[in-house]
């Protein structure tokens, strides 16, 4: 290895463990950041040059836009070696001038150390009010840090100084808000505005925070659903939703008199949001109505397509930029942790799977067997005379080994495979004694589930992670914090954070995941257990990230992680300026193992895609424009004129979202290419087809050879299709001894039942499951219709060709397959045909009720198959029907437990007696195998046959080639599925729901009251929103009967606790129960009129939180409130906080009448009250 080297510094410089900031300043006392002299040094500059490795190797991988080539060993030697490249190769003395030097420059250093960041950028401000902004350039932005800037935020910034806008696309917690703050220091330097958004009000007041401590409080705004502080300040942190509602009045005119008064620069951090289903609309939004003399700065996480949205940014607003970085300021090392140890995931070179992680090999270290001496050299492996036995190793996908000295070659079948990885599952404890022993804390430890968190702290919080120090130090916080806010301490909590462990998850109170995120900063936190949110921005850098299953459960099963979603929360590992290196652990689970964590890790990033749709408000803003008021002339004038946008006009601005960019541009490439391998695919296919094999043997061979292999060939044909007539004809007689058996277990106990199946490996797979009905036996399943309705459950009538004097009914009897449902030992669901099953046995559970009254285990099973939206996957497929598995729950885990291993199962104790006629098929078909097994070994035998087998192997790789063409062909379907054009199907169909309703007149396009007020709601459905708040009924209600009613509105999602009896002390009053029961028929004819026009947007209007809100707007006490409750925390908090924020807006809203507006205003008042109550800074 070729080596550029690394400045060797005298001792005196401190270790490079300590902060980014230090290092820096140390260094630069012994060199200055610029001399007028060449320098003459007698240091070595070792500089070292390495090639590029994958991007999840063990070392550094620099790769911005071709410009970061070094590569080297340490991070805090590449800011060094970085800043002093241009002294590569030099030797000599030091020069007397650079030892004069010194002195000066240490004492420059010293004075620039007591500055703060905002004095620093004051001076800049002064330095362009003076001379110009021909100041401001990219070193002077970079001076303002007290350690060298990245070159992918050197090159953003460049960029946004030349004019353009920027796409950023970098990975989690590379420092891509510096380039953010760059921007706002050199916006606030020409005094001018620049807007900071973010997707959470969490990351908004943070960012507020740390924007306020770089700029003076004076100088930083903050403007969420909640908060609205200094919303004037030239730096201004806001949510996308609200700078989406200030930009509708800006479409298609000037910026100025919009809101966005004297602002040069907006930021949308987490652009990467943009894929987000729910919200990802908004980003969308901002870019097409942002004017286009403001510059936008998008900050993305690593996506596979940074490229097609810097194209689409580009094509609507103008210039663009796209800067990308893989390189992480602190490289990553990937662990996995197991029962016995903590193993590296990856090899050294970090391009595959580290193979002690093999199922092979974790199968043979459970068996007893060592491939290494205790010292960690080789084993060698030899036969009992001493000679050594060939090694044997069989490299699989994604560099797994197979096999490794005496594995057994045998492919693992899935009770194999899942034998093995719950052996090797290991208890939390395992693995967090192996990051504290291995310096490895503190820790984020990723659990995707509330009740997961809290079990885990209550785990471990026997283990103390602090000393008496910390310990006393957290006592302290605690106790002050207590002072505080009493009511906002989690009392279940607070044992495990004296400890220094503690969960963070959306039932926990806001200002207690705060508190919990403070100590974590501060250290006195060693572990944070907590949900996949985290991972969305929120500053808790840790040395290690913890990713406990690579896969979650959701409302509809469960499903995999994505790679983004991997790698954004492996990005919290590793904090700059602190490690030298982050770690990521993925947890052995049930369910997945290494393999499956290297497929997912190699698999790449996911592009982003487009989520757009229309709303009510985005309907009503487009087409009505500025609202029509009711003031003077001049303004109903000007009012109006805005209010006549054209849907043509309309339509442009809906057709310029991300999708149809994509649709346009992106799918016309991948058309053209799916052309030609459809194309490829057909050659080759006719290449290999019978007639083409035979135009090549009849050229390649002799006439007589030829004639010899052809009449070989035809005959065997012919012998072949009787072998699958054959198999037909035995399927069916297996299928007429199976259907009278099963439709006996109808009723009565629930037999225990073998399925077979191979899978796509080619392993043999045996199930044992308890049988539970025939699908078509389900009367009203959702099971049931799925299978009759959905196209991948279709079952073809398998026929046969008939043979001389058979008549039809003989041969087809019984031979239309059926499906059947059973639950497996391995706790999935399987969904099969006659063909999967093996046998069926006596055995079973009986169908008696375990206790008095309670529901037959027949029942229970049904409504547990029934409880949850299920997620078939196709484990094998034939032309007697498939068989489909999905993952069982919590639920069933009890029930699959009770499925006996087939090795407990007797042969004595199968029911499966075939028939006479079934054996004789069988012996035919066994008969017509060896016919067929016969004439190949003949054909073989010819003269010919060697050239005839080069054909038949070149025809062999042509068909491989197809597959590979085909696997391309479906990933190119795949990426055209899900780039679709975005809707104005759907903006025509909302905008016939508001022309219904009297909202907006679509012909004259004038806007009428309730579309004024719809316009200006932010809600999930602001035309609902809007008719609830004018009704007149609502008047009516005291302040705190309001709130009741408004939470109705806004409780989608909140949850309740499934295992708490939800019976809730304080119920709503008469009158509130009175008004949602005359709303709910106002809502009914609502969602009829959305049906009418296939609209799908939710209307909420839920009454089961009604008594809890009214008696905390009436003055309720927290510790009141929860006690009993069923809800968590934080959950209670959002809908108190969801249903102030909808109060907060009633006052501003166009036509409301005041009374309400007045009610409205006294109940936010009341409401807004601590532990829920947000401060922002």
């Amino acid at each position: 290895m070729s080596t550029l080297s690394i400045l060797t510094l005298p001792s005196t410089v401190p270790p490079t463990k300590h902060s980014q900031f230090t290092y820096f300043r140390s260094i630069s006392q012994y060199f200055p950041f610029r001399c007028p002299n060449p320098i003459i040094s007698p240091l070595s500059f070792r500089f070292s040059f390495k090639s590029h490795r994958s991007p999840f190797s063990a070392d550094p991988q620099l790769s911005d836009d071709e410009e970061l080539e070094d590569e080297e060993d340490d991070d805090d030697d590449y800011e060094v070696a970085d800043e002093y490249e241009e002294y590569e190769d030099i030797s000599g003395e030091v020069s007397d001038d650079f030892q004069q030097s010194e002195d000066e420059f240490s004492v420059d250093s010293s004075n620039r150390q007591k500055e703060s960041t905002w004095q620093r950028v004051e001076k800049l401000c002064n330095l362009v009010k003076e001379l110009g902004e021909e100041m401001i350039d990219v070193d002077a932005l970079a001076d303002i840090y007290d350690f060298r800037i990245d070159k992918f935020q050197r090159m953003a910034i460049e960029a946004f100084l030349r004019g353009s806008s920027v796409v950023v696309s970098a990975p989690t917690s590379s420092g891509k808000t510096l380039i953010a703050e760059a921007a706002a220091v050199a916006t606030v330097a020409r005094r001018r505005r620049l807007f900071y958004t973010t997707p959470l009000k969490a990351l908004s007041n943070q960012k507020f925070r740390q924007f306020r401590e770089t700029f003076g409080d004076n100088n930083v705004g903050l403007l969420t659903g909640d908060s609205a502080v200094n919303k004037d300040a030239q730096i201004l942190v806001l949510t996308t939703e609200i700078l989406r509602n200030m930009l509708y009045n800006s479409v298609g005119m000037a910026s100025s008199g919009n809101g966005l008064f004297d602002v040069d620069v907006i930021v949308l951090d987490e652009v990467h949001y943009l894929s987000d289903i729910s919200r990802g609309t908004v980003w969308e939004e901002i870019v097409i109505y942002c004017p286009k003399e403001v510059q936008l700065i998008c900050l993305s996480a690593t996506v596979a397509n940074p490229d097609e949205l810097a194209g689409w940014v580009g094509q609507i607003h103008g210039k663009t930029e796209l800067v990308t970085s893989s390189w992480r300021p602190v490289p990553l090392t990937w662990h996995f942790s197991t029962k016995t140890s903590l193993f590296p995931l990856l090899n050294e070179k970090g391009t595959h799977m580290n193979r002690k992680l093999s199922l092979n090999y974790l199968q043979l270290s459970a068996s007893g067997v060592n491939s290494y001496r205790d010292d960690g050299s080789r084993r060698r492996n030899y036969r009992d005379d001493g000679s050594r036995r060939r090694n044997s190793r069989r490299r699989g996908k994604n560099g797994t080994v197979d096999s490794i000295d005496g594995m057994s070659e045998q492919p693992l079948s899935k009770n194999d495979k899942n034998m093995i990885r719950r052996s090797q599952v290991p208890q939390i404890v395992d693995t967090l004694w192996h990051l504290k022993a291995k310096g490895m804390l503190p820790a984020i430890w990723f659990i995707f589930n509330r009740r997961g968190c809290d079990a885990a702290v209550q785990y471990v919080e026997d283990c103390s992670l602090l000393d008496e120090c910390e310990t006393s130090e957290v006592e302290l916080a605690l106790k002050k914090f207590r002072l505080q806010y009493p009511d906002a301490v989690r009392e279940t909590a607070v044992k495990g954070v004296i400890k220094g462990v503690a969960s963070h998850h959306a039932g926990c109170l806001p200002l207690w995941k705060s508190f919990v995120e403070e100590l974590f900063q501060r250290g006195l936190v060693k572990v944070v257990f907590a949900t996949e949110t985290l991972a969305a921005g929120i500053n808790m850098p840790a040395r290690t990230a913890v990713i406990s299953s690579l896969g979650k459960r959701t409302s509809t099963g469960r499903i995999q992680l994505s790679p983004n979603e991997l790698l954004q929360m492996a990005g919290r590992a590793g904090r700059r300026g602190i490690d030298e290196r982050g770690h990521v652990v993925i947890v052995q689970t049930p369910y997945e193992g290494a393999e499956e964590c290297c497929k997912l890790l190699f698999s790449g990033v996911e592009p982003l895609v487009s989520q757009f749709t229309a709303s009510y408000g985005m309907v009503l803003n487009l087409l009505g424009g500025a609202k029509v008021t009711h003031g003077s002339n001049e303004l109903d004038e000007t009012s109006t004129l805005q209010a006549r946008r054209t849907l043509e006009e309309a339509r442009k601005l809906v057709e310029q979202s991300f999708g149809n960019y994509l649709g346009s541009n992106v799918m016309l490439a991948a058309k053209e290419e799916l052309a030609k391998i459809q194309k490829e695919i057909e050659t080759l296919t006719y290449e290999i087809s019978d007639d083409a094999i035979d135009r090549k043997s009849q050229k390649l061979l002799s006439d007589m050879a030829y004639k010899e292999i052809a009449d070989l060939q035809e005959e065997l044909r012919a012998e072949k299709r009787r072998r699958t007539e054959l198999r037909r004809r035995m399927e069916s007689k297996r299928f007429s001894a199976l259907k009278p058996l099963l439709e006996d277990f109808e009723s009565g106990h629930l037999p225990f039942i073998c399925l077979q199946y191979k899978d796509s490996e080619g392993v043999e797979n045996f199930v044992p499951a308890v049988y539970l009905a025939k699908v078509e036996s389900l009367v009203g399943s959702k099971l049931k219709y799925m299978v009759l309705v959905d196209d991948s459950f279709a079952l073809s009538r398998a026929g046969t060709e008939l043979d001389a004097g058979e008549s039809e009914s003989d041969t087809l009897q019984d031979v239309e397959p059926t499906y059947y449902v059973a639950l497996g030992s391995d706790n999935s669901w399987y969904l099969f045909t006659e063909k999967w099953i093996k046998t069926v046995y006596r055995s079973g559970f009986p169908d008696v009720a375990l206790t008095q009254g309670e529901a037959l285990p027949r029942e229970i099973m049904r409504s547990l198959l029934e409880k949850e939206e299920l997620q078939w996957e196709k484990l094998a497929d034939s032309e007697f029907g498939g068989l489909w598995s999905t993952e069982g729950s919590l639920e069933t885990w009890s029930w699959s437990l009770n499925v006996p291993v087939l090795s407990s199962l007797w042969e004595s104790d199968e029911m499966l007696h075939m028939s006479q006629e079934y054996i004789e098929s069988v012996e035919h078909y066994k008969e017509q195998r060896r016919i067929v097994s016969r004439l190949k070994k003949k054909m073989g035998r010819t003269e010919g046959f060697r050239e005839y087998k080069k054909i038949l192997d070149t025809a062999k790789f042509t068909e491989e080639k197809i597959k590979r063409l085909k696997a391309r062909s479906n990933h190119l379907i795949n990426r055209m599925e899900n780039i679709e054009p975005s809707g104005w199907k759907e903006f025509l169909q909302i905008s016939s729901v508001i022309h219904d309703t009297r909202a907006l007149d679509i012909n004259t396009h004038v806007i009428f009251p309730l579309g004024e007020t719809a316009a200006a709601i932010r809600g999930e459905n602001e035309l609902w929103l809007a008719m609830v708040l004018r009704n007149k009924i609502l008047l009516e209600l005291k302040p705190a009967q309001l709130a009741a009613v408004c939470a109705s509105l806004v409780s989608e999602g909140i949850k309740v606790r499934a295992w708490k009896n939800n019976n809730y002390i304080y119920e709503a009053s008469s009158t509130v129960l009175n008004v949602i029961s005359l709303l709910d028929e106002q809502r009914n004819s609502f969602l009829q009129l959305q049906e009418k026009h296939e609209v799908e947007i939710p209307c909420c209007l839920d009454s089961q939180f009604l008594g809890m809100v009214e008696a905390w707007a009436s003055g309720l006490s927290w510790r009141e409130l929860m006690m009993d409750c069923a809800m968590d925390e934080g959950d209670l908090a959002r809908l108190l906080r969801r249903t102030i924020d909808i109060l907060a807006q009633i006052p501003k809203l166009p036509d409301i009448d005041p009374l309400l507006q007045k009610n409205a205003t006294t109940a936010t008042e009341v409401m807004d009250r601590p532990p829920i109550s947000e401060l922002a800074g």
